[in-house]
């Protein structure tokens, strides 16, 4: 059973931490700079795992989350 939700500090220039809710399938991203989070929709756990074993998590995000998913801010 996955994990309902996880989180993680990335090592990033771009994103500062992620979170994933396995229950609604909701990635929620903070990047650098900003306070608030962008919930991202409908993503998968494989793309978050992913996202946090990426050696470049910026350019992981910008192929494979961005513009491929909706979300709210």
């Amino acid at each position: 059973m996955p994990m309902l939700k996880s989180s993680a500090i990335l090592d990033s220039s771009a994103i500062q931490r992620v979170n994933y809710d396995a229950r609604h399938r909701t990635l929620s991203v903070w990047f650098v700079g900003n306070r608030r989070p962008y919930h991202y929709l409908d993503v998968s756990e494989s793309v978050y795992e992913e996202l946090v074993h990426a050696d470049s998590a910026g350019s992981y995000f910008n192929n494979h989350v961005r513009d491929h998913y909706d979300f709210t801010h």
